[in-house]
């Protein structure tokens, strides 16, 4: 599942490509400055970065210390990626998770805009991606749990 997410958030990164060249073109060759090209720009770059974290998680390109792990048998891999999983990635996905509400929450409730003059109108959308996040980070070390221990 996390694979399908990340696939599909990865497609965004051309659209943001486009966003940033036309920001970039913009202010650089004709001085016209787009504050919300540029907050859609931040808000793809969001959605690419949350939506593509579990991901990047289940193909193990995540930063990991490998200097014990790299030369380890498969029970000692097992044995640490199972306590990882359980004492460290579960429970900050959960904190996570759980603060996140009243932030997106609060946000939802002013429907809250940008401070930018020329802004987006839509702040309190960008900010319920929050809950990406967690939710494709948790697939991700549920489903590397259960292929663990399958």
């Amino acid at each position: 599942m996390s694979d399908y997410l990340g696939r599909f958030f990865a497609r965004l990164i051309p659209v943001l490509l486009i966003l940033v060249m036309v920001v970039v073109v913009g202010r650089y060759f004709f001085g016209i400055g787009r504050v919300d090209i540029q907050e859609l720009a931040l808000y793809v770059h969001a959605l690419i970065f949350l939506g593509c974290a579990g991901w990047a998680y289940s193909a193990d390109e995540h930063v990991r210390v490998d200097i014990f792990y790299r030369n380890a048998s498969p029970v000692y891999k097992k044995a640490v990626n199972t306590f990882g999983i359980i004492f460290f990635l579960l429970p900050m996905i959960g904190v996570l998770g759980f603060y996140a509400i009243d932030f997106v929450s609060a946000s939802w409730s002013v429907q809250e805009i940008s401070t930018e003059p020329g802004g987006l109108s839509i702040v309190y959308i960008q900010k319920s991606f929050i809950f990406l996040f967690p939710l494709v980070l948790g697939l991700a070390g549920i489903s590397e749990l259960y292929r663990l221990w399958k």
